[in-house]
């Protein structure tokens, strides 16, 4: 819809023709398949949910479809390998590629002020930075093939973890009888400081826009970010790292996935933490 509104033709494909619809809505184009919503395009922006889809879609449908000066952007977040396997695919066949997964949520797309972290050629982050400019506000160029999804789930393994540590000082400030605002005042210029507690408190009240104040309506889902701190963990074990609170935040949303909390914002994982005291008691 931004790319719309920067004067960009688009057409789009979704399994979810609803999806589709709505860029048609909004004066898009909505295709009838993968092939043709690639067909004498200039670039293609692709959104998947695990490697698995994105080396079918590139490999079976996009690479061998697209004309050679095609542009090629995928914005999925996805294990390092396959991002690395499908770059090699598209430069086999002369295609400029970049991995570019974003931060920011559905209110940072829906408002463009995503952050792109962008792994490629410098000819191929050249090209897609006009279109990216279009979609976010910050656009960090993190190095080759790959480096993009190295970022994003780096950033996201602390991201799990930190959102947990302040979930709990927080359940641990209710039963000591410390107000939230309290809390929230001091750790807010402390060394507790943190973007987990000063832009997406996990408690409503401290920061209005967190999604704590719209029951937990998501920004970015607790099941997407046990994927993300999966994907995490996957990475560092065949090269040696040890990820001891990485491996602990993930069995929390695991449990909070297995309560049915999995579509929640994940700074629902208070909730869970206060059953689990409420339950103690």
């Amino acid at each position: 819809l931004n790319l719309l509104k920067a004067g960009h033709e688009v057409r789009a494909f979704d399994r979810d023709p609803a999806a589709a619809r709505r860029v048609e809505a909004a004066g898009g184009t909505a295709a009838a398949d993968l092939t043709a919503a690639v067909d004498g395009v200039e670039a293609v922006v692709t959104m998947l949910p695990a490697g698995a889809q994105v080396r079918a879609v590139y490999g079976d449908g996009i690479v061998p479809a697209v004309a050679r000066d095609t542009l090629l952007i995928d914005c999925s977040t996805i294990d390092v390998d396959s991002a690395r396997a499908v770059a090699e695919l598209a430069a086999g066949r002369g295609l400029a590629m970049v991995d570019a997964p974003v931060s920011g949520g559905v209110g940072g797309a829906a408002a463009g002020t995503l952050t792109f972290m962008v792994g490629g050629p410098e000819a191929a982050l050249g090209r897609a930075r006009p279109l990216l400019a279009a979609m976010g506000e910050r656009i960090v160029p993190t190095g080759g093939a790959g480096s993009g999804q190295a970022a994003k789930i780096c950033n996201n393994l602390i991201l799990g973890i930190s959102m947990t540590a302040v979930a709990e000082a927080f359940t641990l400030a209710d039963k000591l009888g410390l107000e939230r605002q309290k809390l929230f005042d001091v750790a807010a210029v402390s060394s507790g400081q943190c973007w987990s507690l000063t832009t997406y408190c996990p408690v409503p009240g401290p920061v209005p826009s967190s999604p704590a104040n719209r029951d937990y309506e998501p920004g970015f889902t607790a099941e997407m970010m046990l994927k993300d701190l999966h994907l995490a963990l996957a990475a560092g074990q065949p090269r040696g790292v040890v990820s001891p609170l990485g491996a602990v935040a993930a069995q929390i949303y695991q449990l909070l996935h297995n309560q049915g909390l999995g579509k929640k914002d994940f700074s629902v994982i208070i909730q869970m933490l206060e059953g689990m005291h409420a339950g103690a008691r």
